[in-house]
Parts: C-alpha cells; sequence; structure tokens
C-alpha cells in the first residue's frame, strides 16, 4: 500500500489550501492573492514533507502507524517554514516579519496548519486503511475459496476410494464365474474394467474434464454393470456432439448413476432403464440421470454421501447457478437433474 506522493492527491490538497485561504481572506486583513500564496506554499511544502516522509518511513501503515504522532508535527513544522520562507521570497516581503510583529497570529496561523496538516493525514490514512481492508477481505475470501475447494477435491479422492473398490471387488467376483462358462464375456468385461479404471486415474489428477470423458467413463461402468445384471439392466447415453468438449467436473454424474442402480434398479426384480442425457438452457449445461427403479427414497431421508459430494462440489465451484433437483415425472420414478453455467476446456 506505500504509495510516493501522486498529482491527484496534490491536486487535492491544492484545493484544501485554497479552502483555507478564502477563510483566511474573509476573516483576515490580507488580500485574497497574498493568502492564497501563503497558503499553497506552505500547504504544498508541509502535504510533501508528509507524505514523502510516509513514504520513507512508514513500510507498513498496518505495523508502523504510530509513527505519524512525530512525524505529521516534523512536517508540519518544517513544512510551515519552508512556506513561509517561500511564499515572502515570491511576494518580496520580510520573510520572518510576521512573527516578530505579530506573534499571536502568527501562532495562529501555525496552528492551522498543524491542524490541516493532521486533517490531510488522516484523510489519506482513512482511504489507505479502508483500501487494505478490502484487500484483506478480498485475500481471506480467496483462501476460503481455495480451502473449499481443497476440501471438495478431498471429498471427491475419498469418494473415489469408495466407489472404487465397491465396484471393483463385484466385477472381479463377476469375472472369476465368467472364466470358467464364457471366456468371451469374462474378456468384455476386464476390457471394460480396464479403460473403466484408466479413466478413473486419469480424472483423478484434474478438476475438470471434456464431458466427452464423463460420458466415455459413464459407458464403461454401464456395461460393466449391464453383464453383472444381464437383462435387467439396459441404458442409453445421450450426448450432442457439439456439447462434447464442454469442461465439466471430474466424477460429477458418476455417483448418480451409481445411486441409480444400486436403489433405484437392483432392488428391483425386472431392473430397469438409466439414461443419461445432457443439453443446454441458454447460459446452463443441464445433465439429465433417468431410471426406472424402485423410486425416490422416503421425503425427509438424509441424502449419501455421493448425492451430498454432487451437491457441494456444484456450490463450491458454481456458487448459486450450480444447482442439483429431484424431478417427478410418470414415467421415471427417479429423475436427478444437475445444472451449472458452461466452461469451455
Amino acid at each position: 500500500m506505500k504509495q510516493f506522493p501522486n498529482l491527484r492527491r496534490a491536486l487535492l490538497a491544492m484545493v484544501f489550501n485554497t479552502a483555507i485561504a478564502l477563510g483566511i481572506t474573509a476573516f483576515g486583513e490580507h488580500d485574497l492573492a497574498s493568502n492564497l500564496v501563503y497558503s499553497q506554499c506552505i500547504g504544498l511544502s508541509i502535504w510533501g514533507l508528509i507524505d514523502v516522509g510516509q513514504y520513507l518511513f512508514i513500510a507498513s501503515y498496518k505495523a508502523q502507524w504510530r509513527r505519524l504522532f512525530w512525524l505529521v508535527p516534523l512536517g508540519v513544522a518544517l513544512g510551515y517554514l519552508a512556506g513561509t520562507t517561500m511564499a515572502g521570497v515570491l511576494l518580496a516581503q520580510p520573510v520572518y516579519g510576521y512573527w516578530i510583529d505579530q506573534p499571536r497570529k502568527a501562532l495562529g496561523y501555525f496552528l492551522v496548519s498543524l491542524a490541516a496538516g493532521g486533517v490531510l493525514t488522516y484523510f489519506y490514512m482513512s482511504r489507505v486503511q479502508l483500501a487494505m481492508a478490502r484487500e484483506e477481505m478480498a485475500r481471506t475470501q480467496a483462501q476460503a475459496e481455495a480451502a473449499q475447494r481443497q476440501a471438495a477435491e478431498s471429498q471427491l479422492m475419498l469418494l473415489q476410494s469408495q466407489l472404487e473398490p465397491h465396484m471393483l471387488f463385484n466385477t472381479l467376483a463377476n469375472m472369476r464365474a465368467l472364466i470358467s462358462h464364457n471366456p468371451e464375456q469374462a474378456q468384455q468385461m476386464l476390457d471394460h474394467l480396464v479403460a473403466y479404471l484408466r479413466a478413473t486415474l486419469g480424472s483423478s489428477r484434474t478438476t475438470l474434464q471434456p464431458l466427452k470423458t464423463e460420458f466415455a467413463r459413464l459407458r464403461d461402468y454401464l456395461e460393466l454393470m449391464a453383464i453383472r445384471m444381464g437383462q435387467r439392466l439396459n441404458f442409453t447415453l445421450d450426448l450432442p456432439p457439439e456439447l462434447a468438449d464442454v469442461a465439466v467436473p471430474a466424477l460429477l454424474l458418476q455417483p448418480l448413476v451409481e445411486n441409480a442402480i444400486r436403489h433405484g434398479l437392483e432392488p428391483k426384480v425386472e431392473g430397469g432403464t438409466i439414461t443419461v442425457q445432457a443439453h443446454l438452457d441458454e447460459h446452463l449445461l443441464v445433465l439429465d440421470v433417468k431410471d426406472t427403479g424402485v423410486g425416490l427414497p422416503p421425503e425427509g431421508s438424509t441424502p449419501g454421501f455421493g448425492l451430498a459430494q454432487v451437491r457441494e462440489r456444484l456450490s463450491t465451484l458454481y456458487g448459486p447457478q450450480g444447482t442439483i433437483e429431484f424431478i417427478a415425472d410418470g414415467a421415471y420414478h427417479t429423475w436427478v437433474r444437475v445444472s451449472f453455467p458452461v466452461k469451455q476446456p
């Protein structure tokens, strides 16, 4: 916040000096021109010394603001003497004759100068403190946002650590059973598992990724689940080509799709269908995850970790513009809609 004296502050000081000259002329005995010369010379000298003194001797207002208690009086005294000398020379008048002829008035003008110097310094100091407070607030807000992002990413890692072993162990168990009587299907399952784990590893290294990568990851996951569940699981992934490269938070849809299978389709004897769709609504990207499973959990129940984590990540990244909602529709027992502003990669 330390700044060298600038033209704008000098102009403000000149305006203040002019006001003092007008006041002295209105209640004094000298003409406006003389008062204006003295006021400007004295005022600018005081302002310059105080401002330069702050620049030289106050490196941090937060830690060294008490130095103003000696800097301001010293700057006023030296500035008054320098300004009086300068004005006397400019007007061809005795420099210190006024102190000899009318010492009380001279002392009064000195006190006025001291008060004016203190007022100007307080004015500038208040502005500096306000700017410092704003910077501190912005820094604190930035740190809080960084902490929120870090917490969200930590939760993402925790979510991955919970999702992957659950899916991995079940998949490996199914592969073991398939190897003996259906090696071809076991090979397909292994291929999807490798692609899924490779995509998961890539997602763990980034915050945002193209929507096509998110959908490809979902396809591998759903193909694995389709082998496990057989004809009980059908799925549709609808991604318009123009949205393929839109940047989205990594691993955003995975918890929603897993919830749809675990809590919607698996408990249902005949299974059902999962549909994942993407479209634009003006400036918002809308992602829908629908299933024909057993339906929504009872009203008032606590949302699972996955849904809570998706909601918090949306809030952290997009604020109130990032939303997740449940929609009632006769054709689908559960319809989850996620929307947030479009971000290009």
